[in-house]
């Protein structure tokens, strides 16, 4: 009821009114840019994994300190049987603590603009104890006060500040100074933030990021660039998103294990125009040790696309369980691919492992599923959620358009695809990231054989015999595919019309124009704000323009 009063309230003279969830953001009438809708998916969603990373962490702290408690109740009965007093409470790990009683987590918002994410968060999440809601800029700490007075929500629960991002990261490096929650989403590229939050988020807390930078993770023009920001190349591919959210992977993990830690990816998307990560920060130098054998080059042929990766370490079990680490062999193919004669080109190094877990992604959907009157956009949280839930763990992925125009045919069927390959007992999933994908476990060899039998049923002309096509064609099929429909080649999200792929919602949409200083701030939602500085300094930390 509060909400709706505060929402049905005018807005006061010379600012615009725009209500998103619970939250009621007021703009000034001056600003060149306004609100940008599309942005509410990623508050949505980013709702969504922080109520279900507290769920999982409180449950994790109820067990640490029920086993606290059951150890200090066994030492007392040891005390009690030698005829000793027991220890003062104090003494006791964990002692004079409420066992059962939640704990309220803290948020550190490191870019925030006009506030709506913060104050969404504070209204939203419901075991929210305090969140620090952080921007450069005098007007937009201006803008987020008055939006959490405009709100109801008290400075003890959002507390506006005015500072450089990554100097407010470093301050919260100490152990007990920490944020259970941290959340970058700068306009651009997230790399000059990574190194303070990967330091300043609690031991097994989350770290969420966004990166803008498309034109730089996902394009091939800007390779330098992208090794000067994330350490590894891109690719020039149809699985380029994928690629991009490995990059920013592994530069999240390079950057904790410098101080001992290590990540575990939750959920990793490629949304509209941005990538979205969600990842757990743990403190484990054994885990540490497992970095090389997490990392991989990817070695892409520049002509069909065939792809191949190996890690940059290996793990071997001694001979009393002990792990030895060592240096991986290679490369793992030869100077030409063997399908079409082309050079390969080396991608990463980048995040080899899993990009998403099932079991929180289990959690996520079943909150998400119950909470409609949440999330104006849960169809497509469901959608692209259970999309991820459905990925195998096989790196990169196909697509049916891409397959056919490589050998020059008439389109094949995606369905065809994934019958062919299930029909040889390959796994075949869908990728998040692109609509028409085919991930599958199966060799680029047995693909190509799909290929070169649908050929055989629609023949092409005029196939140049020293092309890439021309080579692939020119060799017979080992194996004659099979296309008649496989019962598993439909997904479950298909079967069940799932918004699995977001179309364009208006015309020439995208990122909004970036956040100037002074007067002339544009203080949109999350995507108009600075990268960190005045324009100048924001335009040179992000490199080229964004896609």
């Amino acid at each position: 009821m509060a909400d709706q009063q505060q929402q049905d309230m005018p807005a006061p003279k010379g600012f615009k009114k725009v209500t998103e969830g619970k939250a009621t953001i007021l703009f000034p009438d001056t600003n060149e840019v306004f609100y940008n809708p599309i942005q509410e998916f990623n508050r949505d969603i980013s709702i969504a994994a922080i109520r279900t990373w507290d769920e999982i962490f409180q449950e994790e702290r109820a067990v640490k300190l029920a086993e606290k408690k059951a150890r200090r109740e066994a030492n007392a009965a040891k005390r009690a049987q030698e005829g000793l007093d027991p220890l003062p409470e104090k003494e006791y790990p964990g002692g004079g603590l409420d066992f059962t009683a939640p704990r309220g987590i803290t948020i550190l918002e490191a870019l925030s603009a006009s506030g709506l994410r913060s104050i969404r968060y504070a209204k939203e999440i419901p075991n929210v104890k305090h969140i620090l809601t952080n921007d450069l800029e005098a007007d937009a700490v201006t803008s987020i006060k008055r939006n959490a007075d405009f709100n109801g929500i008290s400075p003890d629960l959002l507390e506006p500040h005015k500072g450089d991002a990554i100097d407010v990261l470093y301050q919260h490096r100490d152990p007990l100074k920490r944020y259970d929650v941290i959340d970058l989403d700068p306009y651009g590229t997230a790399s000059p933030f990574i190194d303070g939050a990967v330091q300043a988020v609690t031991d097994g807390g989350l770290l969420c990021v966004t990166c803008t930078d498309l034109g730089v993770l996902a394009g091939s023009n800007y390779t330098e660039t992208c090794y000067a920001k994330y350490g590894g190349h891109p690719v020039k591919a149809d699985f380029c998103h994928e690629v991009a959210l490995r990059l920013v992977l592994n530069t999240l993990s390079t950057s904790a294990a410098r101080y001992k830690r290590h990540i575990v990816p939750l959920v990793s998307l490629s949304i509209d125009y941005y990538l979205r990560v969600f990842v757990r920060v743990y403190t484990s130098a054994a885990e540490v040790k497992m970095l090389a054998s997490k990392t991989s080059l990817a070695y892409v042929c520049s002509g069909c696309q065939s792809a191949y990766t190996q890690s940059l370490g290996k793990v071997t079990n001694g001979p009393k369980g002990n792990k030895k680490f060592g240096v991986n062999t290679g490369p793992p193919v030869d100077r030409k691919c063997e399908h079409c004669g082309s050079k390969f080109h080396v991608a990463g190094p980048m995040w080899g492992k899993q990009l998403h877990s099932v079991p929180f992604i289990d959690r996520m959907l079943n909150h998400v599923k119950d909470a409609s009157e949440l999330y104006k956009t849960q169809p497509r949280i469901l959608g692209m959620l259970s999309v991820c839930k459905e990925e195998i763990e096989s790196p990169f992925y196909y697509t049916a358009n891409g397959l056919s125009g490589i050998v020059h045919c008439t389109s094949i069927p995606l369905l065809h695809v994934s019958s062919a390959l299930l029909h040889q007992e390959y796994k075949v999933s869908g990728s998040h990231a692109t609509q028409g994908s085919i991930k599958t476990n199966a060799p680029p060899s047995v693909v190509w054989d799909i290929m070169r039998s649908w050929v055989k049923l629609n023949p092409v002309k005029n196939v140049k015999p020293e092309s890439p096509a021309g080579r692939i064609l020119a060799v017979e099929p080992k194996k004659i595919a099979n296309f008649e429909m496989h019962p598993d080649a439909r997904s479950d999200s298909r079967k069940n019309n799932l918004v699995r792929y977001q179309m364009n919602p208006t015309k020439n949409w995208g990122p909004q124009s970036r956040a100037g200083g002074g007067n002339k701030r544009k203080a949109d939602d999350d995507h108009t704000k600075q990268t960190q500085g005045g324009s100048k300094k924001a335009a040179e930390a992000s490199g080229p323009s964004q896609v």
